[in-house]
């Protein structure tokens, strides 16, 4: 008896394992289920019935074909599971009835009507040219340094020279970025605005379209806002903004301005070119003693929270932009 119960001990040890395993690589399923329900628009459907839906009110409302609600059901499953939508079963007198899925406080992020959402942001980081190059990353760590980044080896350019080739992808990686920079500067702004008190001006380094230099501008009007990025960025920013756009390099110079802002733009360079941004910095931004300063905003990675999503989520995000970019998070 003493030995059969130590080999199911060992045997529930293996099965546990293989689930762990299971659990693990079947982990992009999660991901391409909710690129699937951003691209049918499940969240604003549930939104549109008033936050609460069946699966029948979900697929006239998304427009789906009536012969997809099997699958459909197997794709909120997955998507209930893991915590983006909710899912309650009406029934009577005991009996489990119709399901009814209701948003979350994640998947009402993914509500394009929201005055706070991550809709575009979300997309283009499940984006096929920003998923792909994780496919060959085992074989990067197999070449000879020096080489260029997986991004590049992958697609034949850097992350931004394609953007630059390619209007498509360029406006998706742009209201990406606005959509970040929308959603993070209001909270950034209810619990850290002082930083921007006492400063008249602030240059937004490599800012895209300014989704956050509008942000502070709306909230700090007496700042004068400008945006400095790549011209090819700057020639599809917004008109009839109190933003101003300017065309530029910031391993070259920046305009002169009370503050320089960098949301995102430190983790994307290696040492020498933090140094050289930062060396840039020194030279636009007014004497500390009226006011110059340095507002970075970006991830460290180990800071924060330490319970066991905000790490995963840390360690995802770094090793994203050494695919990216091959450089470190800081």
């Amino acid at each position: 008896m003493a030995v059969a119960r130590e080999q199911h001990i060992l045997d529930q040890g293996l099965l546990d394992a293989q689930l762990e395993l299971w659990h693990h690589t079947l982990g992009y399923v999660k991901s391409m289920a909710l690129k699937s329900a951003l691209e049918l628009g499940i969240a604003d459907a549930i939104h549109r019935q008033g936050g609460a839906a069946t699966l029948s009110q979900i697929a006239a409302t998304a427009t789906l074909h009536p012969s997809k609600i099997s699958c459909l059901r197997r794709l909120m499953r997955v998507l209930t599971v893991s915590g983006v939508f909710g899912v309650e079963h009406s029934g009577d007198g005991g009996v489990e009835g119709e399901a009814v899925y209701a948003l979350t406080p994640a998947s009402r992020l993914l509500v394009v009507s929201a005055s706070a959402n991550m809709v575009h942001v979300t997309k283009m980081l499940l984006h096929p040219i920003i998923v792909s190059p994780f496919s060959d990353l085992g074989t990067w760590f197999q070449n000879e340094l020096p080489e260029p980044d997986l991004f590049k080896v992958k697609h034949g350019k850097t992350f931004w020279e394609l953007a630059n080739e390619d209007p498509a992808y360029n406006a998706i990686v742009n209201d990406g970025m606005v959509s970040d920079s929308s959603f993070l500067m209001d909270i950034a702004i209810r619990e850290c605005g002082d930083v921007f008190q006492g400063i008249g001006s602030l240059v937004d380094v490599a800012g895209g379209h300014g989704g956050a230099a509008q942000a502070i501008s709306k909230a700090f009007p007496h700042v004068k806002c400008s945006v400095m990025d790549l011209a090819h960025v700057v020639a599809e920013a917004p008109s009839g903004t109190d933003v101003e756009f300017i065309a530029g390099d910031m391993f070259e110079s920046f305009p002169s301005a009370h503050a320089v802002f960098l949301k995102w733009v430190m983790h994307d360079w290696g040492d020498e070119d933090c140094i050289k941004i930062l060396k840039n910095c020194k030279k636009a931004i007014a004497p500390k003693d009226v006011g110059g300063k340095v507002i970075i905003v970006d991830m460290v990675v180990g800071a924060g929270s330490r319970d066991q999503k905000h790490k995963e989520t840390q360690v995802m995000f770094d090793l994203f932009h050494h695919v990216r970019q091959w450089y470190r998070a800081r």
